[in-house]
């Protein structure tokens, strides 16, 4: 498995935002329970829109969800 070189804090944002379920924040960004599921586990990256998106579902800025992990 190949994961992306940017790191999140969905997983932790998710249960600090009332245990938001991830069926709940994929309804909330317009993407599939998978996606946010690739997102959590790393191997998947979010286009620039996603990510605005998922960081405004939590009423936060994208490097408080975001960040780029250097190998």
């Amino acid at each position: 498995m190949v994961r992306t070189p940017i790191g999140n804090d969905i997983r932790r944002l998710r249960f600090e935002h009332g245990e938001m379920t991830q069926e709940a924040l994929a309804q909330a960004c317009g993407v599939t329970r998978q996606t946010i599921i690739a997102l959590e586990a790393g191997r998947y990256a979010p286009s620039l829109a996603l990510a605005f998106r998922i960081a405004r579902a939590f009423g936060v800025g994208v490097e408080d969800v975001f960040r780029w992990e250097q190998a």
